[in-house]
C-alpha cells in the first residue's frame, strides 16, 4: 500500500481578461419583428396589471425561455435600468417548466423590477422593432445579424437606440418565449413555511395589506414566514403571485426499522472517554441511562413541559450509539476509526417535528459549538422534496456550512412499508453542501427502503451509500436498554460521520478534501463521470479507513487544497513521471467545494461554479483535460448548450469527478513536450448572481494516477515534485494519530514546583 500524499505549492491567480463581444444569434436561427411585437404586447399587459396593483411598488414578471438558458443567453438589456441596474440584479426566482421530459425542459426566471424600469424596456423594445421593420424587413437570420458590416450601414441615432442595445434586445427576444405573471403555487395545506419573492418590501406590512397579521416570531428571514392554514388561504386568494415556494411545516419523520422483539441482553463494556474527537448529533432525544452515556454530552432542546414517551428516545440514542461504539456493536463493520464522543442535541420527538422550529434552533446550536467540525443529522421527512426548489431545512444547512466551515452528514431518508413506488428523497437530504448517505445491503445492492435522487434535476443526491442494515442482515445499535437490530439510512449516515471526523479532527485534513476523499473512494474506477446512480449516488464507501487514506502500490493518490481568489486559479508545474517517453497512468480526479447558495433562486441554487481542468499541457499552452472539457476555452469551445454542460461536466454542481475508464489494454499517453514533461491544473470561477460570492472559496482536489503496468512509481513522483518546488507530505496515519494524542493530552502540572 502507498501512503496518500499531500501537495503544497503555489497556485497562480489571474483575473478574467476576456471581454464579451457583440451579442450574436445562434447558428441557424432567425428572429422576426412579429415575435418581438408579441413580447411587447405581453409586457404592456403586465404593465397595466401592475399599475393597478398596490400591494407592492414594482412588478413581478416571469420569463419562459426557449430552453434551459445559460447565463449568457438570458436577457441582458431588457429589464435593465440604463446600465445602472442589470437584469441579473433583478432575478428573484428560477425553475423549470417540465421535469418529466428533459428534452422539453425550459427555464422560467422571475424578476422583480420597478415600473419606470419596465416603461424604459417597453420604449427600447418599441425602437428595436422599428429598426427590425425598417432595416431588416421585419426578419433577420444569424448570418446577416452577426456580421459587423450589417450594423455599420444603419444610422442608429435616428432611432434613438444605441447599436449595442439594439443587438442585445434582438438577442434577448430570440431566447425569450414569453413574459407572464406566474401564479403557479405548490399544493400545500395546513400550517406552512412560505417563501415570498423578494420585493424589497417589509414582509409584515405587505401581508397586513392583504389582511394577514403575523408576529416577528413567525419570520425566518426577510422573505420566509410561517403561516397557519387560515392565513395561507387568504394569501393564495389575494396574492398567489407573491409565493415563490411553499411547504407544509409539520414534518413526519421517515420510518426507520426497529425490531424490539429481538434483543441482545449483553451490554458491551466501554472504557471511560479520553481525548477522542467530538461529533455533533441533532436528532430525537437521548437516553442518559445508556451504557455509553459518559461519552455523550446531552442537551434537550424541546420544551421541558412537553410530555415524552420511551419511543421518543429510540432513534436518537441508536444513532449516537453507532457514532460512539459502532465497531464494538458491529465488528464486521469495524472501520479502524476507534470511538468518538458525541454532543447530542435533542430537537425532536419520535414521530414528527416542526420544520420551522428545527430551522430556528440548528443555526444557534452550530454557532454555539464552534469546536465541532462534523455534524450528523439523521432526521428526514416522509414527504418527497420539491422539484423546483430546495427545502427550507436543506437550505439552512447549506447556509450554515458556508458560514461556519462545518460539514453535515445527512441520512437519505427511507420508504415506508406502505410505499410501493420508489419516491424522491425527503428534506433535508436535498442539502447540496452536505454529504447525503443512502443504504445498501451487505452485497452492495440498494436497500429495499432506499429513496432516489437527483435534486433540482441534476445535483447528485444521495452522494454515497453505506451499510444501513436490512431485515435479513440488520445493523446493531443500542436503545431501550438493549442492543437491538435496526435498519435505515439513519444508521448508515453515522458511519460516514465517523470517517469524516477521523480525517478532519484526527488526521488534520480540510473538510473539502475529506469530502472529496469519501466521494472518490466510493466512485473507484470503471465509472464515467455521469454514471451516478439515483439510489447509490457516487457509490459505496469502503469499510476500512485505510482504504480511503491509502492506495494500492500501483497507484499514486495525492490531494491538494487551495482558494479561488480570481477567475483562474492554476498551476502548470505538475511533473508527472514518464516511462519510455510516455505517461503510463490512468487518471481520475474528484473536487469538492462548499458554495454560497440562494434558495430564492429556485433551480439556479448554487451561486458559484468551480470548473476544473487537469491534464497534459499542449503545445499552445492549453490543458488537455482528462475529460476533454472545453467550456471555458473560448478559442475551441464550439457550441455547448447549458443542458449539455450540466450533464457532461456537472456545471454548477459542487462535486466534480473526471476519470479514465480502465480497459483491458490501456494505452499510455504521449508527451506533448519532449523536454518539458508537465501537466497542469486550472480551476475557473464563475458567478451566477453577483461578483464576490465565490471570492476566497476553498476547494479540495483528490487525484489518483494508476500505473498501467502495475509498477510502483511513488518515489519517482515525490522526487520530481520536490525538485519542482512542491512540498510533498506523506500522510502517515499512525504518526498523525500520535501527534493528535500528544497535542490533546491532559497534563498534570504541579504549579507549586
Amino acid at each position: 500500500m502507498n501512503d496518500i500524499l499531500e501537495l503544497k505549492g503555489q497556485f497562480t491567480q489571474k483575473a478574467n481578461s476576456g471581454r464579451p463581444g457583440a451579442p450574436k444569434l445562434p447558428v441557424g436561427s432567425t428572429i422576426s419583428s412579429e415575435k418581438m411585437r408579441k413580447l411587447l404586447d405581453e409586457l404592456n399587459g403586465l404593465l397595466k396589471y401592475w399599475n393597478n396593483n398596490k400591494i407592492i411598488q414594482g412588478a413581478l414578471i416571469s420569463i419562459l425561455y426557449i430552453k434551459v438558458a445559460a447565463k449568457s443567453n438570458r436577457i441582458s438589456r431588457l429589464f435593465s435600468n440604463k446600465g445602472k441596474i442589470l437584469p441579473n440584479d433583478t432575478v428573484v426566482g428560477a425553475k423549470f417548466n417540465n421535469f418529466n421530459d428533459k428534452k422539453k425542459m425550459k427555464h422560467i426566471i422571475t424578476h422583480y423590477i420597478q415600473l419606470d424600469n419596465l416603461n424604459n424596456s417597453l420604449m427600447e423594445l418599441n425602437k428595436a422593432i422599428d429598426i427590425m421593420d425598417n432595416e431588416f424587413n421585419g426578419k433577420v437570420d444569424n448570418d446577416t445579424f452577426n456580421s459587423p458590416l450589417t450594423h455599420e450601414q444603419i444610422d442608429f441615432k435616428k432611432y434613438g437606440l444605441a447599436k449595442s442595445n439594439f443587438q442585445k434586445i434582438v438577442v434577448d427576444s430570440y431566447f425569450v418565449e414569453k413574459f407572464y405573471l406566474d401564479k403557479d403555487v405548490s399544493d400545500v395545506k395546513g400550517k406552512s413555511i412560505i417563501s415570498l419573492y423578494d420585493t424589497n418590501t417589509n414582509v409584515i406590512d405587505m401581508l397586513k395589506s392583504i389582511g394577514i397579521n403575523i408576529s416577528d416570531n413567525n419570520i425566518m428571514n426577510g422573505t420566509t414566514v410561517l403561516l397557519d392554514e387560515n392565513n395561507l388561504r387568504i394569501l393564495l386568494q389575494n396574492a398567489p403571485y407573491l409565493v415563490a415556494m411553499a411547504t407544509e411545516d409539520l414534518t413526519k419523520l421517515d420510518p426507520s426499522d426497529f425490531d424490539v422483539e429481538m434483543s441482545n441482553n449483553d451490554i458491551p463494556d466501554i472504557p471511560v472517554p479520553d481525548n477522542e474527537p467530538t461529533i455533533g448529533v441533532i436528532d430525537t432525544l437521548f437516553d442518559t441511562n445508556s451504557y455509553f452515556a459518559d461519552w455523550v454530552q446531552y442537551d434537550k432542546k424541546i420544551n421541558r413541559n412537553i410530555s415524552t414517551t420511551d419511543s421518543d428516545y429510540f432513534h436518537g440514542t441508536a444513532v449516537t450509539s453507532i457514532i460512539v461504539d459502532g465497531p464494538n456493536l458491529n465488528p464486521d463493520l469495524d472501520d479502524g476509526c476507534g470511538r468518538f464522543k458525541v454532543r447530542h442535541f435533542g430537537v425532536s420527538l419520535g414521530k414528527s417535528f416542526s420544520s420551522f422550529s428545527i430551522i430556528q434552533s440548528v443555526k444557534e446550536i452550530v454557532a454555539s459549538n464552534p469546536d465541532i467540525n462534523v455534524w450528523n443529522f439523521s432526521l428526514g421527512d416522509k414527504k418527497e422534496i420539491e422539484r423546483d426548489f430546495i427545502s427550507a431545512e436543506g437550505a439552512i444547512l447549506d447556509q450554515i456550512q458556508f458560514d461556519y466551515g462545518v460539514i453535515f452528514v445527512i441520512s437519505g431518508t427511507n420508504l415506508s412499508d406502505a410505499t410501493t413506488n420508489i419516491i424522491r428523497i425527503g428534506a433535508p437530504a436535498d442539502s447540496i453542501n452536505s454529504l447525503v448517505v443512502n443504504s445498501v445491503d451487505r452485497s452492495g445492492n440498494p436497500a429495499d427502503y432506499s429513496r432516489k435522487g437527483p435534486v433540482l434535476s441534476f445535483f447528485v443526491k444521495p452522494d454515497v451509500s453505506y451499510y444501513g442494515g436490512t431485515e435479513d442482515e440488520p445493523l446493531y445499535a443500542y436503545y431501550d436498554s438493549r442492543v437491538r437490530p435496526v435498519s435505515g439510512t439513519s444508521f448508515a449516515a453515522p458511519w460516514i460521520a465517523r470517517k469524516l471526523s477521523y480525517m478532519i479532527d484526527v488526521i488534520g485534513i480540510d473538510r473539502e478534501v475529506a469530502k472529496a476523499l469519501i466521494v472518490d473512494a466510493a466512485i473507484g474506477w470503471n465509472k464515467k463521470r455521469d454514471s451516478a446512480n439515483i439510489l447509490l449516488g457516487h457509490g459505496i464507501v469502503p469499510v476500512r479507513i485505510e482504504n480511503i487514506l491509502n492506495s494500492p502500490s500501483d497507484e499514486i493518490k495525492f490531494f491538494i487544497s487551495g482558494k479561488s481568489e480570481k477567475y483562474n486559479t492554476y498551476a502548470y508545474n505538475f511533473p508527472i513521471p514518464t516511462y519510455k517517453d510516455k505517461y503510463p497512468f490512468l487518471t481520475k480526479v474528484t473536487m469538492c467545494y462548499f458554495p454560497k447558495c440562494s434558495r430564492n433562486q429556485g433551480v439556479d441554487y448554487t451561486n458559484t461554479e468551480l470548473d476544473i481542468y487537469f491534464g497534459r499541457i499542449k503545445n499552445n499552452g492549453d490543458i488537455d483535460s482528462v475529460d476533454k472539457n472545453r467550456q471555458s476555452l473560448d478559442n475551441e469551445l464550439g457550441y455547448l448548450t447549458e443542458k449539455d454542460a450540466r450533464k457532461m461536466f456537472k456545471k454548477w454542481d459542487n462535486v466534480k469527478h473526471i476519470s479514465d475508464v480502465i480497459k483491458d489494454t490501456p494505452v499510455a499517453r504521449k508527451v506533448y513536450h519532449s523536454n518539458d514533461e508537465m501537466w497542469g491544473m486550472s480551476i475557473k470561477t464563475k458567478e451566477r448572481l453577483r461578483a464576490g460570492d465565490g471570492e476566497d472559496i476553498k476547494f479540495g482536489v483528490v487525484v489518483t494516477l494508476k500505473e498501467i503496468n502495475g509498477t510502483n512509481r511513488i518515489e519517482d513522483f515525490i522526487q520530481k515534485f520536490s525538485l519542482k518546488g512542491w512540498l510533498v507530505n506523506r500522510i502517515d496515519v499512525d504518526q498523525r494519530v500520535n501527534i493528535y494524542q500528544t497535542v490533546n493530552e491532559d497534563l498534570d502540572v504541579d504549579w507549586n514546583k
